[in-house]
């Protein structure tokens, strides 16, 4: 295929569309262009963006792209941490995933889910004594306790609002300025300490924590060389499994958002059908915002589609748009839980936490988890409890990364049903 010029976006640097757009940015071009890949210009370097099915199996090659330089410092930060699997390439990451994916075997999964019941319970126990309950900030609380009795990290529980809250920060703030991103990267660095300090206990013999349990594992994890991982890094990668199950209240906002718009949705729920609970879960990921793109670079000199790509190029990948695009999603602006019943599985056309393959790709190790996790809440908020949405701010700006209700779900009159 003869080379040909790559659609371009005018303007020395473009973040400020970034910006402004969130995640229409590259899905909005796109369109202009008719076409699933352009150049532009990010953070000061020359980027292409690109989406679709075909645009993210390519991007999931890592023999063409690599991790390491691609996450911006603020991002870095304040959302991944630094030396984490995220970040890694070859081997290194390879060997870190694995230590990642042996947290996720179906017995694990399901302690977790027993547990996440258990404190989503004992939550709306207090919701009940309470005139109204902002269902975003009271998730983060049951799932930071959940995830951390899981991974195995002791907590006290006058601690749980503030520790769920720095939580929420480092997810809410690398697109911030000023303050609001100051304060992520606070949190973080607080958090970090106190990991590191609870690893320093377990390798001390100070502290036990059950086997198999992310603080256990990593606490003793070994890289390629054989040597321990070093404190903070092993705080890291026991934030990168706390700190994505906390992230997980921004889709049960949307969960329940769906719940209450989306009426004869919720109607095919009422016998808790597994099959149906999972349709509404794999909507509710792919019609609301979440993820809205990942970063990788060119590995080495190559010719896409007949577009050339220079080693050393940023290239961002439209996870939102890919969820979006009509060429794979009939109506993809209608919210049709009924398209997943008899979906074939894509690891490309359906990317929410990216694409490809979970141990040798950089696809998220707690998809499934994460999926768990909601099929039960939703349970939760469409069969076992009853409560009303009184009038509120539900709309959400696609602007905002992440984006979640305006009003975060105010919910009034909560209890579980047949008290």
């Amino acid at each position: 295929m003869a080379i040909q010029p790559m659609p371009h976006e005018k303007g020395l640097d473009n973040t400020v569309h970034v910006l402004k757009e969130g995640y229409s940015y590259i899905l909005n071009r796109r369109k202009k262009f008719q076409s699933d890949v352009f150049e532009t210009h990010l953070l000061g370097q020359k980027a292409i963006c690109m989406g679709g099915e075909a645009a993210a199996e390519l991007f999931y090659d890592t023999s063409k792209f690599k991790r390491a330089g691609a996450a911006p410092k603020r991002v870095q930060k304040t959302l991944l941490g630094e030396k984490g699997v995220q970040t890694l390439d070859g081997k290194a990451h390879l060997h870190r995933k694995e230590m990642f994916m042996s947290l996720m075997s179906p017995q694990r999964l399901d302690q977790m889910n027993d547990m996440l019941k258990k404190h989503w319970e004992a939550a709306v126990e207090k919701w009940a004594e309470q005139e109204e309950t902002v269902l975003y900030h009271e998730a983060q609380k049951v799932l930071f306790r959940a995830a951390c009795e899981w991974a195995g990290v002791p907590f006290e529980e006058k601690e749980v609002a503030e520790l769920a809250a720095d939580l929420g920060k480092m997810i809410e703030t690398p697109t911030e300025i000023g303050p609001a991103h100051w304060m992520g990267r606070h949190d973080r660095n607080q958090t970090e300490k106190w990991i590191e300090n609870l690893i320093e206990q377990v390798r001390d013999k100070e502290l036990s924590p059950p086997e198999g349990t992310a603080l256990a594992v990593f606490s003793w994890h070994r890289d390629l060389e054989g040597n321990l991982l070093d404190t903070h890094t092993a705080a890291v990668e026991v934030l990168n499994i706390i700190r994505p199950i906390v992230a997980i209240a921004i889709y049960i906002n949307f969960t329940a958002l769906a719940v209450h718009e989306y009426p004869a949705a919720k109607e095919k729920l009422t016998d808790g059908d597994p099959k149906q609970l999972q349709a509404f879960v794999q909507e509710v990921r792919r019609f609301y915002p979440f993820f809205p793109f990942q970063g990788a670079i060119v590995k080495k000199d190559f010719t896409w589609q007949g577009y050339e790509f220079e080693e050393g190029t940023l290239t961002i990948l439209d996870i939102y748009g890919t969820n979006h695009d009509p060429a794979l999603w009939e109506y993809p602006e209608v919210f049709n839980p009924e398209r997943f019943i008899d979906w074939k599985e894509s690891p490309f056309s359906f990317i929410p936490q990216g694409g490809g393959d979970f141990l040798g790709g950089h696809r998220c190790a707690g998809e499934w988890l994460t999926i768990k996790v909601m099929n039960t809440c939703l349970d939760y908020l469409a069969n076992r409890m009853e409560y009303e949405v009184p009038p509120q701010d539900l709309s959400y700006d696609l602007d905002e990364m992440p984006s979640v209700p305006h009003s975060e779900m105010v919910l009034k009159s909560v209890r579980m049903k047949n008290e």
